[in-house]
């Protein structure tokens, strides 16, 4: 069921003007011969149209409306237009004025009931990206301009736990891997080109007994993140630190935990980024202490989820070093980490699919307190926001939309991307505000709900190899029955021989 009347929200933070709104009435697909189709494809292989550009050659023209809708900033209003004349499976195209500028958007098409599109003028001074929630007719408006680089509209003096910071989790997990192991659909490069400004890294010491080594694999707990082979921590920071050079007015935070199989400690992980990577001179930032963002622009901001060698608890001044994520509470739906830097949403044991409505309730409810923060500007310490207070906390909120049941392939982390993102966006768009604060999200990290054809592919593979295993376990049962009937009598034999005796 759609909602009958059209609600527009504008969350950016110019005045927008709805003029005109265009209905167009779906047709009917044609039927097309798959053999057809697929010579089609073999003599276009360069040419690919997208699904909005594919429905609009399915629709017909219906009618159209002139109005004069004023959405301030940060503001809803509902139209009273009704979001479709004879059938809700209208589309809509609507058309807003921004200070001069004609800005065109189209809702989604009815298979789908969210879709992101993006005004259809190009050199124009405003970008924004358009959502429509199509079961409540709502459309939200957002600002999109330069993801790559949208930290330098910001003032320096802003708190980055202030900011709305869009971040993923497992980050570098974006290659061929195991369902249950993969958690990207793109790479890290990507993810900060299309404003990812949070990563969430695991990483395995491979020689955490030679100081010389600065080996760290990529995991996700005690799998590589790859089956091609071992991916490093060190090619994820060279790709880190290349966007950062591209893009100076930037900064990532790294949220880093030890994982893995092997006999490894905290504190060689700890002396292995020291001396390795966090070395003085180097982009990343080590104090204990939440900065402004013109503290870091170009630099990586280290949160620590790992105890520290002995040595490094004597960095600055004896505050140590990082971040200080250490008691980070397992599987929790609220905690905050005794350095009082970090209160995390990060409840992830979905153990089956009819778990995911507590998943998105407790998602919700973190975004809930990230909108009743306000935030001052300035530095932390002597005569900063803080009034010299330097026990007074502004921590980060972290809202991890992830989770995963390595048990269950209905609860792997595609899968459970695929309704909660949802969900997020359409919370965001329609209820997040705040009575008194700011409305920041905190930092949500997300797993990617795309389906890629070859993850669907892998994820066909691997349910293959579990049947095939499954099927097959009566026969290795016997060849192992068979093995150790085999090497029973082969150490019979050894102890016959070694007695001296005949058979």
């Amino acid at each position: 069921m759609v909602a009958e009347y059209l609600t527009i929200r504008n969350l950016t933070s110019t005045p927008v003007v709805l003029e005109q709104i265009v209905r167009f009435s779906s047709q009917k697909v044609p039927k097309y011969d798959i053999k057809g189709v697929a010579k089609a494809l073999k003599k276009n292989v360069t040419r690919s149209e997208s699904a909005a550009e594919c429905a609009s050659q399915n629709v017909e023209y219906s009618d159209h409306q002139d109005v004069s809708i004023c959405i301030e900033p940060f503001e809803s209003v509902e139209t009273g237009i009704r979001a479709f004349d004879k059938s809700d499976k209208e589309r809509l195209q609507l058309i807003f004025d921004v200070e001069g500028e004609k800005h065109q958007f189209q809702t989604s098409v009815p298979s789908k009931d969210y879709e992101t599109s993006k005004p259809l003028a190009d050199n124009l001074r405003f970008q924004f990206t358009g959502i429509y929630v199509r079961p409540e007719s709502y459309f939200a408006i957002y600002s999109s301009a330069n993801p790559n680089a949208w930290m330098r509209e910001l003032k320096d003096e802003t708190y980055i736990s202030a900011l709305s910071i869009p971040g993923t989790h497992n980050s570098p997990a974006c290659h061929l891997a195991a369902p249950s192991v993969r958690c990207q659909a793109v790479s890290p490069r990507k993810q900060l080109e299309n404003g990812v400004r949070f990563f969430d890294v695991r990483v395995q010491p491979q020689f955490p007994d030679d100081p010389d080594k600065d080996n760290l694999i990529l995991v996700h707990g005690a799998f590589p993140i790859s089956l091609a082979g071992h991916k490093y921590f060190r090619d994820l920071t060279i790709e880190i630190e290349s966007f950062l050079d591209r893009n100076p007015s930037e900064t990532l935070i790294v949220s880093l935990k030890r994982e893995g199989p092997g006999s490894h400690t905290d504190a060689q992980l700890s002396r292995i980024l020291r001396d390795h990577y966090a070395r003085d001179g180097s982009p990343w930032y080590t104090e204990p202490r939440i900065p402004s963002l013109g503290e870091v622009r170009g630099k990586i901001v280290l949160i620590r989820r790992f105890e520290l060698e002995e040595r490094l608890t004597r960095e600055w001044d004896g505050r140590g070093w990082g971040i200080n994520g250490e008691g980070w509470e397992d599987n929790t739906p609220f905690a905050i980490c005794p350095s009082g830097d970090i209160c995390v949403q990060d409840f992830y044991a979905v153990l089956e699919k009819e778990k995911i409505q507590q998943k998105i309730d407790y998602i919700n409810a973190h975004l809930r307190r990230t909108a009743e923060l306000c935030y001052p500007f300035g530095v932390i310490g002597k005569d900063g926001a803080n009034d010299g207070d330097e026990n007074r906390k502004f921590p980060f909120y972290i809202n991890f939309l992830s989770a995963s049941n390595f048990w269950n392939l209905q609860t792997w982390p595609e899968k459970i991307a695929a309704s909660i993102n949802p969900a997020t966006v359409d919370y965001l768009c329609r209820r997040h505000r705040g009575e008194k604060g700011d409305w920041s999200t905190g930092i949500t990290a997300h797993d990617e709900a795309k389906i890629s054809r070859t993850s669907e592919k892998n994820l066909e593979i691997f349910t293959r190899a579990r049947s095939l295993i499954d099927d097959m376990m009566p026969i290795l049962d016997n060849i192992y029955d068979a093995y150790c009937t085999v090497d029973k009598g082969k150490q019979k034999l050894a102890c016959i021989k070694a007695n001296g005796r005949k058979n």
